[in-house]
C-alpha cells in the first residue's frame, strides 16, 4: 500500500492539558512537526553521534518532539524507560556508565531529584556522561538551575513552547543562556509582544506575546472561533504575558488567564510563587484569585510541602513580607496534601480554583 502524504497534511491532533479550560485539539500538520525540528537543530546545532533519554510520557507535545522526533530528525539514538520512576532505579546508573546518554530533556521536578539524588562527585566526575539538559513543561527556579550547575558542572537549558506551536518556540542554549529567560525564539520564528490593542509593546515591558513560524499549527479541531482568536493574521496568541530584554531573550511573567486584579492592581501569581519557591521545603505552589467584591480578587496561595519538610504557615508569611509588596501579598496561605498536576509537573489552576470555589479547598 502506497501512502502520499504532502507537507500540509494533518500528523498531529494534540490537545492541550487544560490549565486555564477545557482541551482543545491542536491540529499539527507534517510540515508544523519538520518546521520545529529543523528550527531547534539550528538553534542547538546538535550532533547525530549523540544518544538521548526518553523517559517523560510521549503524548505529551513536548516529549513528543524533543525526544522523539527531533532525535529522529538528526538520525540520534533513543534510550528509552518505561517510566519516569526508573530514574531512581539501578538501571538508570547502568545506563549513565554503559549506554553513555548525552542529552536529557525533562521537567523541573526531574532535576530537583536529580539534585537531591545520592550520586557521590567521584561517580559524577567518572561516569556522569550527560552533556545537554533541557528544562520545559513548567518554569524551573533559579535556586534548582543553581544547585544542578553546582552539583553536576553543567547548566539546564530552558526553554519554553506550547502544543499549538508543534511546540518549541524558544530556548536557551548552553553558550548563551540567561537565568529566568526561556531564552530566544528559534531560528526561523518571529515573536512580538503586543498590548491589548495588538500593538507592540517597548522593550522591557510586559504584554502578550505572539508568535509566527512554520512551526504554528492549523488551528483546533473543530473549534473555528478558538482558532480565529488564537491565530490572527498569521500571528499565534500565546495567551502568555512575556517582556523581551535588549538582546531578544524572552521573560515569561505569567498566563493572561491566572492575571490577579487585587485592590485594583495587576498581580501576576508566578511573581507570588517564585518567592515562595524560594524557601526550602517546597514541593509544588500554586496562586489563585478568588473573586470578592466587582472585578477584586482575594489573593490564595496553596503549597505542597517535600517530604520532611518543617515549613510552616507563619514562615511563608515571614519570608513574603520581606520580599513582596504588601498588596501582593496572599491573604490566606494553606499547606497541602497534594495539588492537581499534569503529566509535567504544571498545576491546573482551573481545577484547583473550582475546587476552591466549591468548597473541596479551604478558602478561609
Amino acid at each position: 500500500m502506497e501512502y502520499n502524504f504532502t507537507y500540509d497534511d494533518l500528523a498531529f491532533f494534540i490537545y492541550t492539558s487544560g490549565t486555564t479550560g477545557h482541551p482543545k485539539g491542536a491540529m499539527l500538520s507534517h510540515g508544523n512537526m519538520l518546521c520545529d525540528a529543523k528550527y531547534i537543530d539550528d538553534a542547538l546545532k546538535w550532533q547525530p553521534s549523540k544518544k538521548f533519554l526518553l523517559f517523560l510520557p510521549v503524548f505529551h507535545s513536548y516529549t513528543l518532539m524533543t525526544s522523539v522526533l527531533y532525535p529522529m530528525y538528526l538520525g540520534c539514538s533513543i534510550i528509552m524507560f518505561a517510566s519516569v520512576m526508573e530514574l531512581k532505579t539501578k538501571k538508570f546508573r547502568q545506563t549513565l556508565i554503559f549506554k553513555r546518554p548525552k542529552v536529557m530533556v525533562g521537567v523541573p521536578q526531574i532535576y530537583q531529584a536529580l539534585i537531591k539524588a545520592q550520586m557521590p562527585k567521584w561517580f559524577i566526575k567518572l561516569f556522569y556522561p550527560i552533556e545537554l539538559h533541557i528544562s520545559g513543561g513548567a518554569p524551573i527556579s533559579a535556586d534548582t538551575l543553581d544547585a544542578f550547575e553546582k552539583k553536576f558542572g553543567v547548566p539546564i537549558v530552558e526553554g519554553y513552547g506550547l502544543s499549538e506551536a508543534a511546540p518549541v518556540v524558544a530556548v536557551n542554549t548552553v553558550e548563551y543562556h540567561r537565568a529566568d529567560s526561556v531564552g530566544k525564539p528559534l531560528p526561523g520564528i518571529q515573536v512580538k509582544i503586543v498590548d491589548e490593542e495588538e500593538n507592540e509593546v517597548p522593550i522591557g515591558e510586559v504584554g502578550e506575546l505572539i508568535v509566527k513560524g512554520g512551526n504554528v499549527m492549523k488551528g483546533y479541531y473543530h473549534m473555528p472561533k478558538a482558532t480565529d482568536d488564537a491565530i490572527r493574521n498569521g500571528w499565534l496568541f500565546t495567551g502568555d504575558f512575556a517582556k523581551l530584554d535588549e538582546d531578544g531573550f524572552i521573560y515569561i511573567v505569567d498566563r493572561k488567564k491566572d492575571l490577579i486584579i487585587s485592590k485594583g492592581m495587576n498581580v501576576y501569581p508566578r511573581e507570588v510563587e517564585d518567592v515562595i519557591k524560594q524557601l526550602d521545603g517546597i514541593e509544588a505552589v500554586a496562586v489563585i484569585g478568588a473573586p470578592i467584591e466587582g472585578r477584586d480578587e482575594m489573593i490564595l496561595a496553596y503549597v505542597m510541602k517535600s517530604e520532611n519538610s518543617n515549613i510552616t504557615v507563619s514562615g511563608i508569611k515571614t519570608h513574603l513580607k520581606e520580599h513582596l509588596a504588601s498588596f501582593k501579598t496572599p491573604k490566606h496561605i494553606f499547606i497541602v496534601d497534594e495539588l492537581p498536576l499534569t503529566a509535567t509537573g504544571k498545576v491546573l489552576k482551573r481545577e484547583l480554583k473550582a475546587k476552591v470555589l466549591n468548597g473541596e479547598f479551604k478558602i478561609d
